[in-house]
């Protein structure tokens, strides 16, 4: 198991930023990359931003592009997301994940954080 332990959220009026974290246990456990989703109430969850561990590439959803950043640590096996000029509806259980193998010829597998509440008031 790899386990994922996120820090930084909270409540933040409109316009304000917070900064994500999000920290991987060490295991042997080969990460191709690390990211957030969130999940708003009534919603399904969706990707925020993920980054390759090998920082080939980088993606954001088109709400987000502009205003959030991800950035990775990759010897510390830790994940940020700035976000910046937040919105209402940026409002939601931001959760990180963290994909690889175990070893190459398995399957690739996900692992997700517990989950962070960022709440933006109007």
């Amino acid at each position: 198991q790899v386990q994922l332990v996120e820090s930084g959220g909270g409540l933040v009026q409109a316009g304000g930023s917070l900064r994500l974290s999000c920290a991987a246990s060490r295991s042997t456990f080969s990460f191709n990359a690390m990211g957030w989703y969130r999940q708003a109430p009534g919603k399904q969850r969706e990707l925020v931003a993920s980054a390759a561990t090998s920082g080939s590439t980088i993606n954001y959803a088109d709400s987000v592009k502009g205003r959030f950043t991800i950035a990775s640590d990759n010897a510390k096996k830790t994940v940020y997301l700035q976000m910046n000029s937040l919105k209402p509806e940026d409002t939601a259980v931001y959760y990180c994940n963290a994909r690889g193998r175990w070893r190459p010829q398995e399957p690739i597998v996900d692992y997700w954080g517990q989950g962070t509440q960022v709440t933006v008031s109007s």
